[in-house]
């Protein structure tokens, strides 16, 4: 007998269901790998190449290494934007996620049993209206309102106070007035996750609970909490990615000032790559960036995992 006579016999034939299988997951998989291909990964690559060069966007760039990352690590104003994406943070994804969770609780406990699902379901469609609004359209909205001159201003001066602040001009405002826009932003996102996450708890527990004499607080911090710990990691995560890169309402509404009050890392990198024209080193801004989302996703992950939130 053969060698390939015996690895012959020793390899079992494919069957024709897997090779179907394998035709259907390449034609399935491949519209949203070419897609990721093209939308994520080939720009991604192109950001890390050009990070390590000198370019203005214009003519051929010049490859200078590490030079750019270098200047990243003593940069204050790079610094300074990384720390205000901690209060960004704060502000789109711990308080919203805190808020919203109370919130859907109320609305599934409280308002449905007693008034129905469709006061229900419109007072959730209304939280969950800002993020149906494009982002610059609800940063005009509330440019509007939060100007000098606007209509937060004129109802405080007919209260009596003569001299209200300069919601985005000031720099001891700026900060605040936009965290309070972003909580406005963010709200209904966890809002919606939470109510269809509260559906999967079992009735019998919270009724097992009030036949005891539990309080609805009580029922809530030991039963709604626990059970809703797979959709607060989901919540967290996505938010916390997002204020990380958010760019939109501080483009709109304070353009990272005054001065770089506002100031945030993507922000910081599109000024450097379209404002000074220094393309590479917004690109090592950039990719800096993605560095610090992907560590950050990673540990989420982990931290669930052995919390026996994600099998």
């Amino acid at each position: 007998m053969t060698v390939s006579t015996a690895v012959d016999r020793a390899t079992p034939p494919v069957s024709p269901m897997s090779l179907a299988a394998r035709k259907g997951y390449l034609r399935y998989l491949a519209p949203g790998v070419i897609g990721f291909a093209i939308v994520v990964l080939v720009p991604f690559v192109m950001n890390v190449a050009i990070s390590f060069t000198d370019w203005s966007g214009i003519g051929a760039p010049s490859f200078v290494g590490l030079d750019n990352y270098q200047r990243l690590v003593t940069d204050e104003m790079f610094w300074s934007a990384f720390a205000h994406s901690i209060w960004f943070i704060v502000a789109m994804a711990i308080v919203p996620t805190g808020l919203s969770l109370i919130l859907a609780a109320v609305l599934f406990d409280y308002i449905e049993p007693r008034f129905g699902q469709r006061v229900s379901s419109t007072l959730r469609a209304g939280f969950y209206l800002p993020q149906v609004l494009p982002i610059a359209v609800a940063g005009v909205v509330w440019s509007w309102i939060l100007t000098p001159y606007g209509a937060l201003n004129t109802v405080l001066q007919q209260l009596g106070i003569a001299d209200p602040p300069n919601w985005l001009g000031d720099t001891a405002w700026a900060m605040p007035s936009v965290m309070v826009v972003l909580v406005w932003m963010q709200l209904g996102y966890g809002l919606v996750i939470f109510m269809a996450g509260m559906g999967r708890i079992e009735p019998q527990l919270h009724e097992a609970a009030e036949l005891d004499g539990a309080s609805w607080l009580t029922r809530f911090r030991h039963i709604t909490i626990p059970q809703m710990q797979p959709e607060v990691f989901v919540v967290l995560l996505t938010t916390t990615i997002a204020a990380l890169k958010v760019f939109g309402p501080v483009y709109v509404l304070t353009k990272g000032g005054p001065g770089d009050a506002t100031n945030v890392p993507s922000y910081y990198s599109y000024s450097n790559f379209f404002g000074t024209l220094q393309v590479g080193y917004g690109a090592a801004i950039a990719t800096a960036l993605t560095v610090v989302v992907i560590v950050l996703t990673a540990a989420f992950i982990k931290i669930q995992s052995k919390a026996g939130g994600v099998q």
